[in-house]
């Protein structure tokens, strides 16, 4: 049986780092760490509502819950529900995470068809 000569290690923090006597606790940041966090919250975007179209709605009807949930005017709610009718889908609001959740329980309330993503 062969002996090993080295002595034990203090913390788990210098076998990972191969480094003895070099300690780094947990909460400490290195450099990479912070300037990934200041890339991450500079490519933050805001979340959005898109409704989409389904066969069952009619059109006279979803002009009218955008009106009601949003407080667009008949023209601005007109120009959205025919936007979601010729194209597929069509984004009726933007703002936090939070917001956005509660807009598409709303619409999904109202029997819409309606998700949330990040902005493009």
């Amino acid at each position: 049986m062969a002996l090993c000569n080295t002595a034990p290690r203090s913390s788990t923090t210098e076998v990972l780092l191969g480094a003895p006597g070099v300690m780094l606790s947990a909460a400490q940041a290195t450099p990479e760490a912070v300037e990934y966090t200041e890339i991450l919250e500079a490519e933050d975007r805001p979340w959005v509502t898109v409704v989409w179209d389904d066969p069952v709605n009619l059109m006279h009807y979803v002009a009218y819950i955008f009106q009601k949930l949003f407080g667009y005017s008949k023209a601005k709610a007109t120009e959205l529900m025919l936007k979601v009718h010729n194209e597929g889908k069509a984004v009726v609001s933007s703002g936090s995470r939070d917001k956005m959740e509660q807009d598409v329980r709303r619409l999904h309330a109202a029997g819409l068809w309606a998700t949330m993503q990040r902005d493009d």
